[in-house]
């Protein structure tokens, strides 16, 4: 019989880098560079709702597994919705919060979440059960593992709630005009008409990756991402710059910025990080409105860097049916949920269940609306 034993703990520096990435391996979100910068920045603290507490599997004594998670006063941030949830408690009188989540914060990107080298049923059976445990010794209303790839393993043990993002697929492209011929005449039309207005704006494009962004650079882009949230969230946004500075020196091989200049003033910019595989489009603002800009900083330009760099996918967020006509294809997510109160528990199993059957119907319509010639 497999013995296992584990433990909370409220700072990432418990484990240390070099524990925490032999298991996180090469999921970018989940290493500790980019959870540390969270946290060194007091972007996740209890005074922001989001207060640490991963959790540490063991067997026989050895450091074999690791779930990101935090302690949640509330559910921004999270991208998976469960407002509805808590205003039903909040009906009935009762406390939804606190909740532990394992997730990225503020990163809607799907990865592992239950970092290991191994993943195992008993592995995930053992992780449930003491989140089950923990929700009634520490009065969590509800545990979550939100954007997880590995949510069969789950199946049986906890809740599974389907969503539906919008991925852009490299389909073996040589350069962007290979991607727009694989469209309608109409919808190439469209993008080549907003790419031209660019131009037609004299803004200037221009990428920097790694050691080429300087402090300059990010400070920039920084200004440019608190400008557009508080326009848009009344809020200088939920990250620092103590974050984006750090995570630019700590991970500078995976960062990248693409930059609008106008007469040589940054007026625009994307943040990106990328690993092997995968483009990842993160954080964007601009300091004036120029006509189809975010179009361009946010999708064709990260479209164009993924095909010259052999990237086989382009995540560039939650959300966004706008995505489908350039090109972005529905693909399902996942989340797992347990809830310690049972009368709530049957209830929101019933509304996953019907909710699972809407969103499959929603990701077969997204389908009828992809720009490709074949559809």
């Amino acid at each position: 019989m497999i013995m296992f034993s584990s433990q909370f703990f409220s700072e990432i520096s418990t484990i240390g880098l070099q524990q925490w990435n032999t298991l996180a391996q090469h999921d970018l979100f989940c290493r500790y560079e980019w959870l540390a910068a969270l946290e060194h920045s007091q972007c996740v603290t209890h005074k922001t709702g989001w207060q640490p507490q991963h959790l540490a599997v063991y067997q026989d004594s050895q450091l074999i597994a690791l779930v990101p998670g935090y302690i949640k006063s509330h559910s921004y941030g999270e991208y998976v919705f469960d407002w509805s949830w808590a205003e039903a408690y909040e009906n009935h009188h009762l406390a939804y919060y606190p909740k532990w989540l394992s997730g990225i914060p503020f990163t809607p990107i799907t990865g592992r979440r239950i970092l290991t080298l191994e993943l195992t049923d008993e592995i995930v059976e053992y992780i449930c059960q003491v989140l089950q445990q923990a929700m009634t010794l520490k009065q969590w209303s509800s545990t979550h593992i939100n954007f997880l790839t590995e949510a069969g393993h789950f199946s049986n043990t906890m809740m599974v709630r389907h969503a539906v993002q919008f991925h852009w697929q490299n389909k073996y492209f040589q350069c962007f005009d290979d991607f727009l011929a694989t469209m309608t005449a109409r919808k190439r039309k469209m993008i080549k008409k907003e790419r031209n207005h660019i131009s037609a704006q004299s803004l200037d494009i221009v990428w920097l990756s790694g050691d080429d962004i300087s402090t300059e650079h990010m400070q920039g882009f920084f200004a440019c991402y608190q400008q557009t949230y508080l326009k848009r969230s009344g809020h200088s946004g939920y990250l620092n710059w103590a974050f984006f500075n750090e995570i630019k020196h700590s991970m500078s091989n995976n960062i990248h910025l693409c930059i609008a200049y106008s007469n040589q003033a940054l007026v625009a910019a994307s943040l990106y990080l990328s690993d092997g595989d995968t483009l990842y489009g993160r954080y964007w603002g601009s300091l004036a409105d120029y006509q189809h800009l975010h179009f361009e900083l946010c999708y064709y330009q990260g479209i164009e860097f993924a095909i010259h760099n052999k990237l086989n996918r382009f995540d560039a967020g939650a959300q966004g049916e706008h995505k489908l006509t350039r090109g972005f294809e529905p693909v399902i997510t996942y989340s797992a949920h347990q809830v310690a109160h049972p009368m709530f528990a049957s209830a929101i199993t019933d509304f996953i269940a019907r909710e699972r059957t809407h969103v499959a119907q929603y990701a077969e319509q997204c389908l009828t609306q992809l720009p490709f010639k074949d559809q």
